[in-house]
């Protein structure tokens, strides 16, 4: 087996380099979110248009994940990485010296390009050379630099929107290079031969995740209705072809695909939480950016620190205690923030840490469930469909709850307690996220009730 490979100090080594270059994938992500008015005002813009800063890297990194993915099948994890992080940087320094809006998109597209290697690989290496029972915990080491770079990101961008250039945010995604000679070093350097990719089943596949990408964050109809139809052909095509993209067997392994239907799920929630928070703050309590980083920063770290633990309940427990613990954890966080959306600024931060250490353990559950539901030779692939179903839930969801706050400010709580217009809007949405957590739960039961061997 490919896993008995590395010694485990090489494994443990290789786990903290992946944990290192995943804060500043996770960073990158989002950490655009507070310099957009002040790119909107340097280029004169309008709020659609500078939207596609976030909006240009979001599609490109679900695709990526795909297509990394497939390709960590074939050809070598260490190759992908370098070639991965290198477009990644150079996109960062076309970003650093951009002069007008349409270098700043090339550079988020070409930094999606390379960046959307790490969360695939991150969900990949575990899975390839960790032996199940090894697995949880390796997991859990991963989801530290995912809390990590939840917890830095809104301090880092605050900081440098307080008191610098926001094309100095560019920077941070030269760090990763650092990391090539390690997983050089590291990772076997092993490939397929005689690979014939199936570059029309990549396009359809591509193109599809595109347009629903924009369908959700432009509200778009027509985006979805040809997205619709390219997946049609999408579904044809790979039915027919002797060795297409993405096995049609991959999607009648049932445990497989219910287990992705709980990730969109849980995975909207997560994004929610990331997502809803800073805007509570900032619309209910008038924080400025840094004041918000840092109401956010003690919750995220204590995640980080606990991520391991998760990992090594998984194992010890099961993942299905992890993940009915963590939907426990984040029912709490979102009943007692709707309950309690007035209250000082400090408790919000309190409550936050159930949210965060729920969010993190979830991570962890689900990647390892569905780990384990796939055969040996459909890991990159497999795996690279829970990343980009992450992210499409994060599109989602961030587009739903825009379109929630935008609605009239004279709102009634669902709550018997007297609350602001403000606070009664943001009172409700988080009890659908609590409604939402329940739903979850119940269906992750029913599902590992009816699949106890793969899950």
């Amino acid at each position: 087996m490919i896993m008995m490979e590395l010694q485990m100090n090489e494994k443990r080594r290789l786990l903290r380099v992946l944990v290192f270059i995943l804060i500043f994938s996770v960073m990158n992500a989002f950490i655009f979110n507070v310099a957009l008015p002040t790119i909107r005002d340097e280029f004169s813009l309008t709020s659609a248009d500078v939207s596609w800063v976030l909006s240009s890297y979001m599609v490109v990194y679900a695709i990526g994940t795909v297509v990394y993915g497939k390709l960590a099948d074939y050809y070598s994890l260490s190759r992908l990485l370098t070639y991965g992080l290198l477009l990644l940087a150079f996109g960062s320094i076309i970003g650093i010296f951009a002069i007008d809006f349409r270098m700043v998109i090339v550079s988020r597209i070409l930094q999606a390009s390379g960046a959307s290697v790490i969360p695939t690989m991150s969900m990949v290496i575990p899975t390839r050379f960790f032996p199940e029972k090894e697995r949880g915990k390796a997991l859990g080491t991963i989801a530290i630099g995912m809390a990590l770079g939840t917890a830095l990101g809104p301090i880092i961008s605050g900081v440098v929107s307080e008191f610098s250039n926001w094309r100095v945010l560019f920077t941070l995604s030269l760090f990763p290079l650092i990391s090539l000679p390690y997983f050089k070093k590291y990772l076997p350097k092993t490939s397929k031969k005689g690979l014939k990719l199936d570059y029309i089943g990549a396009g359809l596949l591509g193109v599809t995740v595109a347009l629903f990408l924009l369908a959700i964050t432009q509200t778009n109809l027509v985006y979805f209705i040809f997205a619709t139809i390219l997946l049609t052909f999408f579904i044809i095509h790979i039915y027919n072809h002797s060795n297409p993209f993405v096995n049609f067997k991959l999607f009648k392994n049932k445990a497989y695909s219910l287990m992705l239907i709980i990730t969109f799920f849980a995975a909207s929630l997560l994004f929610a939480l990331t997502f809803a928070t800073p805007l509570l703050l900032n619309d209910v309590y008038q924080l400025s950016q840094l004041s918000i980083g840092l109401v956010l920063f003690p919750s995220a770290i204590i995640a980080a620190l606990l991520g391991k633990r998760g990992g090594k309940l998984a194992d010890k427990k099961g993942n299905q205690f992890l993940f009915y613990l963590s939907v426990g954890l984040l029912f709490c966080c979102y009943v007692l923030i709707s309950v309690f959306v007035e209250i000082d600024p400090i408790w919000i931060m309190t409550i936050l840490i159930f949210g965060n250490v729920g969010a993190t353990f979830i991570r962890v559950a689900l990647s390892n469930s569905i780990s384990m539901t796939l055969p040996q030779n459909s890991v990159g692939i497999g795996m690279g469909f829970f990343s980009m179903f992450n992210f499409i839930a994060g599109a989602a969801a961030t587009s739903m709850i825009g379109a929630f706050l935008e609605q009239d400010s004279n709102f009634t709580s669902l709550l018997p307690f007297e609350y602001s217009n403000n606070a009664a809007l943001y009172s409700n949405l988080f009890l659908i996220f609590t409604f939402i957590s329940i739903l979850i739960g119940v269906s992750f039961a029913y599902i590992t009730r009816h699949h106890k061997s793969n899950v």
